[in-house]
């Protein structure tokens, strides 16, 4: 399929996802009929539900529209799904379009300028902050965003008429980048993941290669400084930014700590953008702003544009996300799932709030990951004052024997570690005064954060 201008109707095997869900809200804006499947309900696809999407959560093929005409029908489906989900089964047997979602979302960035921002982590933030600040210029932009952005209450932003730009985050799981050929790609970082796809990281890395070289003739390239890639595999124009790096051509300058906010110069090529300042907190993502102001910068957007978007983002839901606070706590929580990320957040936190005791609970991410990061991520929770592990969340993944959240503890040399379930996880928040809450991971440890506020609104 070359195009999807045909298209009238598109099925989603797996609607909830955040990627997922930010391609059927497109299909939908541009007046297609959309319907899904997913797993559990979820406060996203209630909202899908509110904006006249149908959902539904049997695996059940009388739940697919029978109506709709096979010739301008696609149906759209996650690699997550097991391959003997009875609708994909059904699907693959008939005379529709079935294609992943990587594949749709390419199909629809390279008709336009694409901006991809790639990296096993803070593509979220970089593609939120970087949309944040092109949506103040003239032109805009169009965004597919990993994740709800605070700022536009969506994933979603719909490019205006005049547009070039739309922005993606480019993700490495199960290749999926290798679908989009941008004008302007950004790598934020090149740490091991995803294994259980590509076995060593040396794959990663030929797999990253790829994806840059893929950047239209003309086109930018813009590396954190200390991301190494073979530069040679791509034609495009290389920048480099750092958080501070005198050597980077986007990086900070004086950057300072105010009253909990940073203040700081922006150095570019073109020369310095003065007195910004970040509203939002921790030191990774004045880091991550550091990368959103290059790539807002080479699209066009000005000094001032870069510096008002920057100090008016307000964040992403689930990215360093502060759910409560009064004058005696303070809860955050964050999607944080790798070990350099909790290593990042933790930091982050324990710099903005020096002196105070942080307690971090944290719910490891498919028993693959748990199995091959052990070490890692027992080193990066023995940075906190107190750690919970609690129970691995499978998502995709059929149990290993042998891997369960223990092992990590067992690695751990923090004296103050615990094991425990979401229920005794909730007890102990009650019996121990804890300060800060950190609550990280990608699967379901949000749900617990209104059991969590409830908790320190309590005490």
């Amino acid at each position: 399929m070359k195009n999807l201008q045909h298209i009238k109707n598109v099925y989603f095997l797996g609607i909830g996802g955040i990627g997922m869900s930010a391609l059927a809200r497109y299909f939908k804006h541009t007046g297609r009929n959309v319907a899904g499947y997913d797993k559990t309900e979820t406060t996203l696809t209630k909202a899908l539900q509110e904006e006249g999407i149908s959902v539904h959560f049997d695996d059940d093929i009388r739940n697919i529209p029978k109506n709709w005409d096979p010739a301008n029908t696609l149906a759209v489906f996650t690699p997550a799904l097991p391959d003997d989900h009875a609708e994909l089964s059904w699907f693959r047997e008939k005379p529709i379009a079935l294609l992943k979602r990587a594949k749709v979302l390419g199909l629809i960035c390279n008709e336009r300028s694409g901006i991809a921002i790639s990296g096993t982590h803070g593509k979220t933030t970089v593609s939120t902050m970087a949309a944040t600040i092109l949506n103040k210029t003239e032109q805009g932009c169009g965004a597919f965003l990993g994740g709800i952005s605070k700022n536009f209450g969506t994933n979603l932003l719909l490019p205006k008429e005049e547009s070039p730009w739309i922005v993606a985050e480019a993700d490495e799981f199960d290749r999926s980048f290798l679908n989009l050929t941008p004008v302007i790609a950004l790598v934020t970082s090149l740490d091991a993941d995803h294994l259980d796809i590509y076995g060593h990281k040396e794959k990663i890395v030929e797999s990253f290669e790829k994806f840059i070289s893929q950047i239209q003739p003309g086109g930018m390239l813009v590396l954190k400084k200390g991301v190494e890639l073979d530069t040679t595999k791509t034609t495009a124009k290389v920048f480099s930014y750092a958080l501070s790096n005198p050597e980077a051509d986007f990086t900070t300058v004086d950057l300072k700590l105010e009253n909990g906010f940073y203040t700081f110069g922006i150095k570019t090529p073109g020369g310095m953008i003065g007195n910004c300042r970040m509203t939002y907190p921790g030191l990774l993502n004045v880091e991550n702003a550091m990368g959103a102001a290059a790539l807002a910068y080479l699209a066009g957007a000005s000094a001032e544009e870069i510096k008002t978007g920057l100090e008016e983002y307000q964040g992403v839901v689930r990215r360093f996300d502060i759910r409560f606070k009064n004058e005696k706590y303070l809860y955050i929580d964050d999607y944080a799932h790798h070990p350099e990320e909790l290593k990042a957040i933790i930091t982050s936190v324990k710099e903005l709030y020096k002196g105070r005791k942080v307690t971090g609970i944290f719910q490891p991410h498919l028993y693959s990951r748990t199995r091959d990061f052990q070490a890692e991520f027992a080193e990066s929770l023995d940075l906190l004052d107190t750690a919970i592990v609690v129970p691995i969340y499978p998502a995709r993944e059929e149990p290993i024997r042998g891997v369960t959240s223990e092992i990590i503890l067992n690695k751990m040399k923090l004296e103050d570690k615990h094991l425990l379930s979401k229920p005794e996880l909730l007890e102990f928040l009650r019996k121990n005064d804890c300060d800060i809450v950190l609550t990280m991971g990608a699967g379901d440890i949000d749900g617990q954060a209104e059991n969590i506020i409830e908790i320190l609104k309590s005490k």
